[in-house]
């Protein structure tokens, strides 16, 4: 079978897609995934034939412009939403576009991220089976509060309808660019409600997050927790630096925040020196253009490097929060420490809390060393390392895309 897959975000929501597309093709099908330029690279390593979506993810987070400031001024679901629907809103057509144009004669699109509703288009034009997939759970349940309303701390009763008042949220900011580009690009009559029956499968560890008795089991609208996506490291040797660093002394603490910008680097870099109070630790830029040169030599620079390998040889992680990251971590056996800046950061600060493997969250917005120092502290406890070991352990019995693959095999075997 052939199947098109289609995301947009910054890299850690396409990497895992690269991954699945990876094992559906060890599986015997053709994939290719569409997404950002600038995300594509482990899709390339992996053999994954790729299409570049419109847009440009990796400046629209630089300081200068309009989302870092939904980063730096730590803002609510209202601006988060609406920051994410001006980069939607101004790719709909052309991302309509593409997706259809490389869709003919597939089997299935598979849709996640900002481009979810240009592929449930596609897949209406095209008459093919439309799948989606997730690195944050956003079917409704009674179990937890959206993600994206993390912060607001609801009572239980308000659960689900978090979910339905996020996702209406979001249809709602996107719903008018949506419409006119499926009338733009195939003629297509607009929609009045979210798509709601087709099936979801969620690149999440059901160690972390159990799948809640209340999801559906059976189609429409069927929801799945597979375990992490992530693919082996193909044949990585580490710089020789890094080795050089890694074996000069016991493993070091990692700082890294991914795809965050727009906050105030300079202080940043000081409150991780004063955190790691002259204790061994590596640091990884990422996207925040962070100026390393004046870091002392107690803390090592690491360029991008795969978190399956790295992780393992560190103490602790301190991260973001971001759900690929937060994964990566547990599965290292690691406790973390997470500084959540927006979105669903909190919501996987909560939920390594909630394991025991993580203190409280520290935040983003006010980052101080001495927050920073005590939750370090507490990941540094005896406690919280065993919990992480076991969760560790638990993970790495898990086999994530190998059940997604059997699920959208038996999805498209069955017709659900």
């Amino acid at each position: 079978m052939k199947f098109i897959v289609a995301t947009y975000g910054t890299e850690g929501d396409a990497r895992p897609l690269a991954a699945l597309c990876r094992a559906l093709m060890d599986a015997g099908h053709q994939a290719r995934l569409l997404a950002d330029g600038a995300t594509l690279g482990t899709a390339k390593v992996l053999g994954v034939a790729t299409t570049a979506l419109a847009g440009d993810i990796k400046g629209a987070l630089q300081p200068e412009l309009a989302i870092s400031g939904v980063v730096a001024r730590n803002s609510g679901f209202t601006s988060t939403a609406s920051a994410l629907a001006r980069i939607a809103n101004a790719n709909a057509e052309a991302w309509l576009r593409e997706i259809v144009a490389v869709g003919e004669g597939c089997d299935a699109i598979i849709v996640s991220g900002l481009a979810a509703f240009a592929g449930l288009s596609a897949a209406e034009r095209l008459g093919v089976k439309a799948i989606g997939t997730g690195l944050i759970p956003i079917t409704p349940t009674a179990d937890f509060a959206s993600p994206f309303l993390a912060q607001a701390r609801l009572p239980g009763w308000l659960n689900r309808t978090s979910h339905h008042f996020v996702n209406g949220m979001l249809w709602r900011a996107f719903r008018k660019q949506t419409n006119a580009a499926r009338a733009a690009v195939c003629g297509l009559p607009p929609r009045r409600q979210l798509w709601t029956r087709h099936p979801m499968l969620y690149g999440v560890s059901p160690s972390l997050l159990p799948r809640p008795a209340d999801w559906p089991a059976n189609w429409p609208g069927n929801a799945r927790v597979c375990g992490q996506w992530i693919a082996p490291s193909p044949d990585w040797t580490a710089p020789q630096p890094l080795a050089d660093f890694l074996a000069a002394g016991e493993p070091p603490m990692y700082f890294g925040f991914g795809s965050m910008a727009g906050f105030d680097r300079q202080k940043m870099l000081d409150v991780v020196i004063t955190a790691c109070a002259g204790r061994r630790a590596l640091f990884y830029p990422g996207w925040s253009g962070a100026d390393t040169a004046g870091l002392p030599a107690n803390v090592h620079v690491v360029g991008d490097t795969p978190h399956d390998w790295l992780f393992p040889r560190t103490s602790l992680v301190v991260h973001h929060g971001g759900s690929g990251t937060t994964h990566c971590a547990a599965r290292a056996g690691v406790p973390s420490v997470v500084v959540p800046f927006a979105g669903d950061q909190f919501f996987w600060a909560d939920r390594l809390r909630l394991a025991g493997v993580a203190g409280a969250a520290v935040s983003g917005k006010h980052l101080q060393a001495s927050a920073l120092a005590r939750a370090i502290a507490f990941a540094q406890g005896a406690e919280a390392r065993c919990r992480a070991r076991a969760l560790g352990a638990r993970m790495a019995g898990e086999n994530g895309l190998a059940d997604a693959v059997s699920a959208i095999e038996a999805m498209m075997r069955d017709g659900t």
